[in-house]
């Protein structure tokens, strides 16, 4: 979550006259994250969370994330849910940008997860991925393989002001995942952004996940190993391995994995690695000062790059022969 655009409080209050959400209360922006503008919103009716879908975002990918929310929702997922205007739809339009309105979830992010939390996001993101199966609506994903060439092009020629010697390297990886990239996984709908400030706790129980406006149709176990990358790395860039048996043991008390998602988990880890770096090293590199924005570095996600690049099996990551599916 990012806050790009400012909104006066007379142009959120003729907003608000489109839902029946109470009386304007008070509002704040909300600062972490890179994509979209959202403010925390209290009205006298309940609490809510409003966002600004920038430029980044396609309008015509709306009704998928928003209709994903309900869809999940109905299937007992805790997630937000998107608010109904008066006239039955969910978007509306705020200070120039198309906006909407989500319930508020109670709980808060984790800042040191531990094996047990992440074992429930892996049984989350297996419920979620299990939930989303009959979800008539496809979004494909706009950040996958074929996605990054053009991203790295255009960092590519300031990437040694980042680290010298980057872009030879970035450039040799790339060229490897497009050779190598796997084919014909199981597919369905996927997070693709499963980070901790996206999955909310209340003591050790998981309470929800928020923010599905990277969501797509991708491979399932590409989101597994999007969550390999984001929950089980310690801060020093050490792999923790029983964070790893945590999440695919969470993951796999739900869902197995297939012999193929097995054996390609390490290439789809790597390519999670570096689709994150890329994202993070363009952010980095074109953000514009005073933006209310936490900027990522790109360097945490090189070294996750380079350890993926020396897995051989995903026997290393935790996961066992009796969880794959035959």
């Amino acid at each position: 979550m990012a806050v790009y655009t400012d909104v006066s409080e007379e142009q959120l209050t003729a907003f608000l006259s489109a839902y029946d959400v109470g009386t304007f209360l008070s509002y704040k922006g909300i600062a972490e994250g890179v994509e979209n503008s959202n403010f925390l919103l209290r009205t006298t009716k309940a609490t809510f969370i409003l966002t600004l879908y920038e430029k980044r975002v396609n309008r015509d990918d709306l009704p998928f994330f928003l209709g994903l929310m309900d869809h999940l929702a109905a299937k007992g997922l805790n997630c937000p849910l998107p608010i109904q205007r008066r006239d039955g739809g969910h978007l509306g339009e705020l200070a120039g940008r198309p906006a909407a309105m989500v319930s508020f979830l109670d709980g808060a992010w984790l800042r040191k997860p531990r094996a047990e939390h992440c074992r429930e996001v892996g049984r989350a993101m297996a419920a979620m991925h299990v939930a989303g199966s009959d979800f008539p609506i496809r979004r494909a994903n706009a950040l996958t393989m074929p996605n990054w060439r053009p991203l790295w092009l255009s960092s590519r020629d300031r990437a040694d002001e980042v680290l010298p010697g980057l872009r030879d390297e970035i450039d040799r990886e790339l060229e490897s995942l497009e050779a190598s990239w796997p084919k014909d996984l199981p597919e369905g709908v996927i997070h693709a952004d499963l980070f901790p400030d996206n999955v909310f706790f209340i003591e050790d129980r998981l309470s929800g996940l928020i923010d599905f406006y990277f969501a797509c149709n991708d491979f399932l176990a590409y989101d597994v190993a999007i969550c390999l990358n984001a929950w089980c790395f310690e801060k020093d860039g050490a792999f923790n391995h029983t964070k790893g048996m945590a999440l695919i043991n969470g993951y796999t008390s739900v869902r197995k994995l297939d012999g193929a998602e097995a054996e390609a988990l390490p290439l789809l880890a790597r390519g999670a690695a570096l689709r994150f770096f890329l994202t993070r090293l363009h952010d980095w590199l074109t953000t514009p000062e005073g933006a209310m924005v936490v900027k990522k570095d790109p360097l945490e996600y090189l070294q996750k790059l380079r350890f993926h690049g020396q897995i051989l099996s995903s026997a290393e990551y935790g996961h066992r022969n009796e969880e794959i599916l035959s």
